[in-house]
């Protein structure tokens, strides 16, 4: 089983900054794709950005030139660096990982964590 926990999250007023980060950890053999998701209270969960093993990152426009996503292949890690937050980001951050755990590819979440944005 793959483990994926996220830490990071909390309060910030309009114009300042939160950094994510989520590990996984557990019956990881190979880690493909790492990436970001958010949900905001009565609206879809969205894609914010995601990094592959090897290619290019993806960015959500909403977040383009705001974000930047990351990741540490020896920690099996990825950061989600959030700059001139918007009120509009207040939502629930997933990390989420597709990895292969020596039997087969998954997709892996974790629990999430809050980022509120105050004006």
């Amino acid at each position: 089983q793959v483990q994926v926990v996220e830490s990071g999250g909390g309060l910030v007023q309009a114009g300042g900054s939160l950094r994510l980060s989520c590990a996984a950890s557990g019956s990881v053999f190979q880690i493909n794709t790492m990436g970001w998701y958010r949900q905001a209270p009565g609206k879809q969960r969205e894609l914010v950005a995601a990094i592959p093993s090897g290619g290019t990152t993806n960015y959500a426009d909403s977040v383009k030139g705001r974000f930047t996503i990351s990741r540490d292949n020896a920690k099996n890690t990825v950061y989600l660096q959030m700059n001139s937050l918007e009120v509009e980001d207040t939502a629930v951050y997933y990390c989420t990982v597709v990895a292969y755990n020596g039997r087969y590819n998954g997709r892996y979440w974790g629990q999430g964590t809050q980022v509120t944005v105050s004006s």
